[in-house]
């Protein structure tokens, strides 16, 4: 698979090299073995983008130095489970959020506890709502809002239908989503989102510029809920990005679960804490 890097170097050369980043005469004369080579090493490439199949470019992913091993895989097989290492070389990504994700990369990779949303009982905001459902989320809808809620500590989200924005908004930690149907599609935008939160499981963080847009299709007869969500903010993404998700439908009735309990004994969460009672 051709990757970002392999484009970035035809281009522009290596790192270290003598014509690094600079300007090239090939660029803007007209060349028939030049245009050719271009098509054999990305002309693959160029139809993969054109069908959509190149999200991952985009979005944060993996480090292949540090495979991500899940509770799962050790339940298999024994291996130690491991945490996510965000591939730092993604083209995408702004310098100051990557200073952010090295650092807590270097936290995983020294033994440390990197932070993570739903260990910490903090609210996870868009699009990582969807995207770390460790637990069921339970689905209920009237005629003028969706009402999603986490069954693992009982987040919940709002998206109000068929209404626009507010016209000013104070950002929060899930923002303001506001919804509505194409066909058997529910398309919902989200702005309005505090920067407290990360994107995603590999700690990518953004500003309030955030703006996220989601399409919640049932497929496979109903078994499998497909989101499509398109990734907007300029201040740390060069461009928007596109990833799916697939979760699969599960009936089980929603538990009450106190999310703070027992977990200070093992680990710092930095789980919040009421310093005084509600009543």
């Amino acid at each position: 698979m051709t990757l970002p890097a392999d484009v970035l170097s035809f281009w522009f050369g290596q790192a270290g090299d003598a014509e690094y980043l600079q300007s090239r005469a090939i660029w803007f004369r007209k060349s028939a073995q030049f245009d050719a080579e271009v098509r054999s090493r990305f002309g693959g490439a160029v139809e993969a983008a054109l069908a959509g199949d190149l999200a991952v470019w985009s979005e944060t992913r993996n480090d292949p130095a540090h495979p991500y091993v899940t509770n799962n895989e050790f339940r298999a097989t024994g291996a130690q489970p491991t945490f996510r290492i965000a591939d730092l070389s993604n083209p995408n990504i702004k310098p100051w959020a990557k200073e952010i994700m090295k650092r807590e990369n270097d936290k995983a990779l020294s033994g440390g506890m990197p932070y993570s949303a739903r260990a910490s009982c903090m609210p996870s905001g868009v699009p990582a709502f969807m995207m770390a459902a460790v637990e069921p989320i339970h689905f209920m809808q009237t005629p003028k809002q969706v009402t999603m809620i986490f069954s693992g500590d009982a987040q919940i989200r709002r998206i109000y239908l068929d209404v626009p924005h507010s016209a000013d908004l104070k950002p929060s930690w899930y923002g303001e989503s506001v919804g509505h149907y194409e066909g058997d599609t529910l398309v919902v935008d989200t702005i309005g989102l505090n920067d407290k939160t990360f994107i995603d499981n590999y700690r990518t963080p953004h500003t309030a510029k955030l703006h996220v847009v989601e399409r919640y299709k049932l497929i496979d007869d109903g078994k499998t809920l497909q989101v499509t969500f398109r990734v907007e903010d300029p201040d740390t993404f060069y461009q928007p990005w596109s990833a799916i998700g697939k979760l699969r439908r599960v009936q089980m009735p929603m538990h009450e679960e106190a999310c703070a309990e027992n977990n200070q004994n093992l680990f710092d969460y930095h789980i919040p804490v009421a310093n005084k009672s509600d009543f």
